[in-house]
């Protein structure tokens, strides 16, 4: 199960809607061996395509040894498919190369209404997951 805050839930869906056509991406961190997902990092998607998303490496490099530098680890790898549902495609599940991360998928293909899931992606399995938004009191 993903726990995880309305504030970014809310800043994970304004990135998709702002990058919408094309699909956003990022992370959120957390400390590490905590399980918790606390601060937001939106990244470039450097392919800029409506169906397809890939960090930047420079940009990954960078964000990751910021997470190292903060005992951070990644907790959650979003990001936003912008014509079909909130579920893995064949190229997400084949580039899934962090196994202790919850995948969280964002439709943007309706206007009015944001999909919402999470998956963990391990060894080409896909297990779809519960998320639980909390408020920040919680």
């Amino acid at each position: 199960m993903l726990h995880i805050s309305r504030a970014l839930i809310d800043q994970v869906v304004a990135h998709a809607r702002a990058d919408h056509p094309d699909e956003a991406c990022g992370v959120i961190a957390g400390q590490a061996g905590s399980g918790r997902p606390d601060r937001f990092v939106p990244m470039v998607n450097a392919d800029r395509s409506p169906t397809f998303y890939r960090f930047d490496s420079m940009e990954q490099l960078a964000v990751w040894r910021e997470m190292d530098d903060r005992d951070e680890e990644p907790v959650v790898i979003y990001h936003s498919h912008t014509a079909t549902e909130a579920y893995p495609s064949r190229t997400d599940i084949s580039y899934a190369s962090e196994p202790g991360v919850h995948y969280l998928l964002v439709s943007t293909r309706e206007p009015e209404e944001t999909e919402i899931r999470s998956f963990r992606i391990t060894g080409g399995e896909v297990t779809e997951e519960v998320v639980k938004i909390t408020d920040e009191a919680e």
